[in-house]
């Protein structure tokens, strides 16, 4: 028999589809549950197929309640499955926001350590696809700022499919954030690669005169920003943080070290955002390193502007380019 290749090209979204069936094939604990998942395979078709491979009772359709699918799970959880739900958008996630923070977060805490609550919530973020309002949020902040969960995302099918496998197997529950805007972008996933490690940054461009640190869809914004930078003279490095929390800040101090500069590129508001605490977590460790201030790049604070204008709101290769510029200005 042929044993399936260990490299293949998939788009993010059939990766994580990839994961989701590899998972569930390895442990029967593994189950999935979210609103149209089952015999619509989602939205945005992520879950396509597993409801007929594995059956209506691991690949459950449920009614429209973000509170009680992350309420169910959490029960599973503490049962001994391993529950993977889905929230549907990211701006409908509110509605679960008080099962998340206050009883997922804290039941291994509370419980003396006598309870994991293994659930991994999938949740497609962020904009640029064109959609209504709650369709295009990026509140990965929100969960950060709470203690007891991971926050992860992915920027590739190869990190997708790692990032959600690593994630499922974790002990504790884990947000995994999938930039919808990249579902359909193409890229080689080494299936080889066990020991990958989702909850710490990756160097993927190395450059000398310049860090930009960023994750999810704007990592391909990043790199096309520091190829263009190269072409005005500045060898920039970019680095995938991976991890929202926990944050890995010595990669990104290490990198800093020896550039001296730091701009930091996030699609949700720069206003109490992701991109403020790792600029005070910078500072701390590399103060005398840094030769300008960290800059940030991020959307305004407001709520997501209509489709039509939302390319204004999100930050591009231009904006990025224009805080590289002002870096070198001190």
């Amino acid at each position: 028999m042929n044993e399936a290749p260990a490299v293949e090209t998939l788009t993010m979204a059939k990766a994580i589809n990839r994961a989701l069936r590899d998972a569930m094939s390895e442990s029967n604990k593994v189950v999935l549950m979210g609103e149209d998942i089952g015999k619509l395979g989602g939205v945005f078709r992520v879950t396509e197929g597993l409801s007929a491979e594995f059956g209506e009772k691991r690949v459950m359709d449920s009614p429209l309640g973000e509170a009680g699918i992350i309420g169910t799970s959490i029960g599973l959880a503490m049962k001994g499955y391993r529950p993977v739900p889905e929230i549907q958008f990211d701006g409908f996630v509110f509605p679960a926001f008080n099962q998340i923070t206050s009883q997922l977060s804290k039941m291994h805490g509370r419980t003396g350590k006598n309870f994991e609550v293994p659930v991994t919530i999938r949740i497609p973020f962020g904009g640029v696809i064109g959609s209504v309002e709650h369709h295009s949020e990026s509140p990965e902040a929100l969960f950060a700022h709470t203690p007891g969960l991971r926050v992860v995302t992915a920027s590739s099918p190869h990190d997708a499919y790692w990032g959600l496998r690593k994630s499922i197997e974790s002990p504790d529950p884990v947000i995994f954030f999938e930039p919808k805007r990249r579902y359909w972008m193409k890229g080689a996933v080494n299936f080889g690669h066990t020991n990958f490690d989702p909850f710490t940054a990756e160097v993927v461009r190395a450059g000398k005169d310049l860090t930009i640190a960023t994750y999810g869809a704007l990592v391909p914004v990043a790199l096309a920003a520091a190829q263009a930078a190269q072409e005005g003279g500045y060898s920039v490095e970019v680095i995938d943080l991976r991890s929202i929390s926990p944050l890995d800040v010595e990669t990104v101090a290490e990198s800093v070290n020896k550039t001296g500069r730091l701009v930091i590129a996030h699609e949700a508001p720069t206003f109490g955002g992701m991109g403020g605490e790792l600029s005070a977590s910078i500072t701390e460790r590399c103060f005398y390193s840094l030769e300008a201030p960290v800059l940030r790049v991020g959307g305004f604070h407001m709520p997501y502007p209509v489709a039509k204008v939302e390319e204004e709101y999100v930050p591009g290769i231009d904006r990025i380019l224009e805080a590289i510029e002002r870096s070198f200005t001190y």
